[in-house]
């Protein structure tokens, strides 16, 4: 038997018949395979390479479906993720794109509004109710993103498309033709034909009044023989009254009258060898630096132009800087005056800071910088007897109660609508009406000398937001219904009645459309854009910003606690 197997082993390889049963990979197998498929058909290696290609079938299926699948998927993520760049970020100027729908100008009202109101068209919002109610209750409009659309420099034409010109969280009002409609429907909370008519006419005069060449293209100036001439203030108040409309540089009537406001601002913002940016025309004060900061804070909500960011965020950085240490703000944003926290020249810091927070403009140290503001408010610039004072002090406590509005607006936008401070300052005014006539203090409930009621549009600009905040509040308060319904029956009859016609500019189907203007009788304010603006303000009103209710809002998770940091800092929370 030994011998039979000695045998059998001399007539056989022994290392060739273990690598026949040796375990083989697969590539070590598909080698083998595609080795034998070359050879005669009738040899050994023909034959095993046919089974082995039997059974290495169903793998070799399956990892060419898992390569094709990956391919095509790779094929359709790259085609969709470019379709749906070019829709996200597409930009366009005035002249190269027509107006979106949604944002096509509002249809001017008729020379004779009909007996019944017409229907309206393209409403960008929707009413739960049917019946007619509080602007509160109109379903918000999607907001524009708040980070920068693009970091390439962009012309001041140049507009990111978004669903709304304007819907900064739930503070600011949808400016679209829509809305506009249904808040000019009319009634006594709400605007009408004769006050939109009334704004038309003023949008229309500040186009024909632009500075339309040279240097100054693009800006508005006082008449010659006011007190207050600042250029700056002047065309930063006419491009807030523009963007309240929610005309923007792509608008078909009012675009180029827009782009070349912002134009202007942002090619006159400069810089001091010392290193702090002011703007040319800002005045002595600089109010002109404030009020065309806050507009540009504005535009950039509404276009996401990033040379606007840019333009506004040197603005913002300065006045957050350059705060009082007790919370306000002082004439030429100086941080330290012998009389501190002048609450007129503060309101417009306010007004600007909100903005540029709403709008996703970051500046350090706003958190707290508002924070301060308010703890100003309430214990430095507040009193019974004139609602917000001028400034801190007896002599300021006695007298100024036309600026009661400032700090009053202030509270009810950062979310402190029924701070008793507010209350106190709302009773001040409850009496006022809105005139021109510089002597006349109107019907105040406190004693007032006349010699310092020199500015009426200046006050009214606040107080009419004010009662508008109050009255038009979720959940107001029947006074404050009363108070709203009665002040804006007066303004409707006053405003539109005391227009000083200044002929006509063509309209967007080349028909002349008239032009007019509103005028105090005083000295101090820029006169006559100062006033227009402001009294066409007052009538924007209802869809400018929606009424806020809270009396605290909560803050943003991102933001950080806002701290207050002087002794006795009343501790706020705040979400603007």
């Amino acid at each position: 038997m030994s011998e039979e197997v000695e045998t059998l082993d001399e007539g056989i390889d022994i290392e060739e018949l273990g690598k026949r049963y040796e375990t083989k990979g697969f590539f070590s197998r598909l080698i083998t395979m595609m080795s034998g498929l070359g050879k005669p058909h009738n040899t050994r290696e023909y034959k095993e390479a046919r089974i082995e290609m039997q059974r290495l079938m169903a793998p070799l299926i399956a990892i060419i479906a898992v390569v094709l699948f990956v391919v095509i998927l790779i094929v359709v993520t790259a085609i969709s993720g470019k379709s749906s760049k070019t829709i996200e970020v597409t930009v366009a100027t005035a002249e190269e794109v027509e107006e979106a729908p949604e944002e096509q100008e509002q249809e001017e009202p008729p020379d004779e509004p009909p007996s019944e109101p017409p229907p309206m068209e393209d409403v960008e919002i929707q009413i739960d109710n049917p019946t007619p109610g509080p602007v509160s209750n109109l379903a918000p409009i999607a907001a524009p993103p708040a980070t920068q659309v693009s970091v390439k420099p962009a012309t001041q034409d140049t507009v990111a498309f978004v669903n709304s010109p304007v819907k900064m969280k739930s503070m600011v009002g949808s400016r679209t033709p829509g809305s506009i409609g249904v808040a000019t429907r009319g009634g006594a909370m709400y605007g009408d034909q004769e006050t939109e008519r009334a704004v038309y006419k003023a949008l229309r005069w500040l186009k024909k009044t632009q500075v339309k060449d040279g240097d100054q293209k693009g800006s508005w100036e006082a008449a010659p023989n006011c007190h207050y001439k600042s250029r700056a203030a002047c065309t930063g108040l006419a491009l807030l009254t523009f963007l309240a409309h929610g005309e923007t540089p792509k608008s078909k009537e009012f675009g180029e009258t827009v782009k070349n406001a912002i134009e202007w601002i942002t090619t006159h913002q400069k810089q001091t060898k010392g290193g702090t940016w002011t703007i040319d025309g800002a005045g002595a004060e600089e109010y002109g630096f404030l009020i065309s900061t806050y507009a540009l804070c504005e535009a950039y909500g509404m276009t996401k132009n990033p040379n606007v960011k840019e333009a506004a965020l040197h603005g913002l950085t300065r006045m957050v800087k350059n705060q009082s240490p007790t919370g306000g703000w002082n004439y030429g944003l100086k941080s330290e005056a012998a009389e501190p926290d002048d609450i007129s020249y503060g309101g417009w810091c306010i007004q600007a800071i909100k903005a540029g927070k709403l709008a996703g403009i970051h500046v350090d140290g706003m958190e707290e910088c508002i924070a301060k503001a308010i703890n100003c408010l309430r214990t430095r610039n507040a009193n019974k007897r004139t609602g917000f004072a001028y400034r801190p002090g007896k002599r300021y406590y006695e007298a100024y109660a036309g600026l009661a509005g400032v700090g009053c607006l202030a509270m009810q936008l950062l979310g402190y609508g029924k701070d008793q401070k507010v209350r106190d300052a709302l009773e001040v005014m409850k009496g006022w009406r809105p005139n021109f006539d510089v002597g006349d203090a109107g019907p105040f409930t406190h004693e007032h000398p006349k010699g310092h009621w020199h500015s009426p549009q200046y006050y009214y600009y606040y107080a009419s937001q004010c009662k508008f905040q109050a009255g038009m509040a979720e959940g107001a308060s029947a006074a404050d219904k009363e108070a709203w319904a009665e002040w804006n029956k007066a303004m409707k009859a006053f405003y539109p009645n005391q227009m000083k016609a200044d002929g006509t500019i063509p309209g967007p189907d080349g028909k002349p459309r008239e032009c007019a203007y509103w005028q105090n009788n005083d000295r101090h304010s820029a006169r006559p854009v100062m006033d227009t603006c402001l009294a066409a303000l007052q009538l924007m009103v209802y869809y400018r910003y929606l009424p806020q209710a809270t009396l605290k809002a909560k803050e943003e998770k991102s933001d950080g606690a806002a701290a207050a940091t002087d002794k006795g800092d009343v501790s706020v929370d705040v979400d603007i």
